[in-house]
């Protein structure tokens, strides 16, 4: 069973980012007041989160503050004059390799300003923390599609290690706090305004200018592409959906998507997992282009493939991803060839 209960003021974390851009127009768009907070670092494109912030900047009911979640006195000071009623935290350092490389960046992030986030919700009375895990916890399970009720003690990047002890850390403060919390694991995005370092982008840009591509394990893993539209649909539709405890959870055979307290976990993707190789074979229709491709073994940290059961987020708010990679694509490849032309 689920409350339904009015919103007045959303946080969005990563409010520059590609996800948190697209909620917060979504959110807007419906007549909330939204609060957007970033600390714009220089991971990937600031121009790109630079040009994504001056689209929300020119809407009413949003307004932004720069600055970096691991700053605990910062965050104190946000939550203590917003007062909050949900926080939609998407902010995080996000990409399996790079923390082969750089672990600290993980730390503070993932780890310090996750923390700081739930002391602000738990301190000022948030109703409701939403808040970005990642199909990257599954790790070593083999066992498909992957559920939130199956074990996920496996992983194999410091990424996913880090989603999987957001879980946890969620966990312990809706048992310890009655903090409503929902975990949402977030299944390969892709759209127009994405990431420059995940695939989609990198393959489009090497293509458009007739350079090779690197297809890792020769294009042979699968992913569960997820439209950020679906994401952003089923988030808006769970921003209202207040976690309650499960009264069936039992202690002898623990369910890991819910708890005694108020606490869920949900899959968000598109329930169709597609092989690289067939997804490199739509882009380059979508660009009327071939590409070149240097085919190049299995990547440390990556999973041979993600296939996500979407049951129970459906059963919940009635909707499931269902935009094709043909028909995303497109959008993007649109948005990509109109963005830089400019």
């Amino acid at each position: 069973m689920v409350k339904v209960i009015s919103v007045r003021k959303i946080l969005v974390t990563g409010a520059a980012g590609f996800i948190g851009f697209h909620l917060v127009k979504a959110l807007v768009a419906r007549g909330e007041q939204v609060v957007g907070l970033d600390n714009v670092n220089d991971y990937y494109s600031v121009q790109l989160k630079r040009d994504r912030l001056a689209q929300l900047l020119s809407l009413d009911g949003f307004q932004f503050i720069e600055a970096d979640l691991a700053d605990a006195a910062e965050m104190q000071r946000v939550f203590a004059e917003h007062q909050f009623s949900r926080v939609a935290h998407l902010a995080a350092q996000a990409g399996v390799r790079y923390s082969l490389t750089n672990p600290e960046a993980y730390v503070q992030s993932n780890l310090v300003g996750y923390c700081n986030i739930l002391e602000g919700c738990r301190h000022h009375g948030v109703g409701h923390l939403m808040y970005a895990s990642s199909s990257s916890v599954y790790g070593t399970n083999k066992v498909q599609p992957f559920s939130v009720h199956h074990n996920v003690d496996h992983p194999i990047s410091l990424y996913a290690a880090t989603k999987k002890a957001n879980e946890l850390m969620a966990h312990t403060y809706s048992h310890l706090y009655k903090l409503p919390t929902t975990g949402l694991r977030f299944f390969t995005v892709y759209g127009p305004w994405g990431r420059p370092d995940m695939a989609l982008y990198l393959f489009t840009k090497a293509i458009e200018e007739n350079r090779p591509i690197d297809v890792f394990n020769h294009g042979k893993m699968r992913r569960d592409f997820t439209y950020v539209d679906d994401i952003v649909e089923a988030l808006v539709r769970l921003v209202d959906v207040i976690p309650e405890p499960n009264v069936n959870w039992d202690a002898v055979h623990p369910d890991p998507g819910s708890g005694q307290c108020p606490y869920r976990v949900y899959n968000i993707g598109n329930n169709q997992p597609v092989e690289l190789a067939h997804f490199i074979l739509v882009l380059e229709t979508a660009l009327g282009r071939t590409a070149k491709k240097n085919l190049l073994p299995m990547q440390p940290g990556d999973v041979m493939e993600t296939y996500a059961d979407v049951s129970d987020l459906e059963r919940v708010i009635g909707f499931r991803p269902t935009t094709s990679i043909e028909s995303g694509i497109e959008r993007f490849v649109k948005w990509y060839r109109d963005y830089h032309s400019k």
